[in-house]
């Protein structure tokens, strides 16, 4: 009988470290979707952009938390960046983004 790894007391005590060393990150993951599709059913917003808001959120937060980590924030600041990025969702950061790069377009 072929070695199952389900069965191997070693892979979830990989899978368990995997996740407890990346807890902030999903943690933030997470919340970000879950206020980006609070926010889209509050609106009255479709389903299709209650899922497209919360993986696009989602996603958004995931590029951001490496962004703390270079300007020498704590990690614990993921679930604060999720929140935000849920909350404002991504129309609002990428007019934001818009913004901040013509003014940098600007400069140069």
């Amino acid at each position: 009988m072929p070695n199952m790894p389900e069965k191997d007391p070693n892979l979830w005590a990989v899978v368990f470290a995997w996740l407890a060393a990346h807890q902030p990150q999903l943690f933030a993951f997470f919340l970000s979707i879950g206020i980006a599709v609070l926010r889209v059913i509050y609106g009255g917003g479709t389903r299709r952009q209650m899922f497209l808001e919360g993986g696009l959120c989602g996603l958004v937060t995931l590029a951001l938390v490496p962004l703390l980590e270079w300007f020498g924030l704590p990690q614990s600041m993921a679930t604060f960046a999720g929140g935000m990025v849920g909350f404002m969702g991504v129309e609002k950061l990428r007019d934001y983004s818009d913004r901040f790069m013509g003014r940098k377009a600007d400069t140069l």
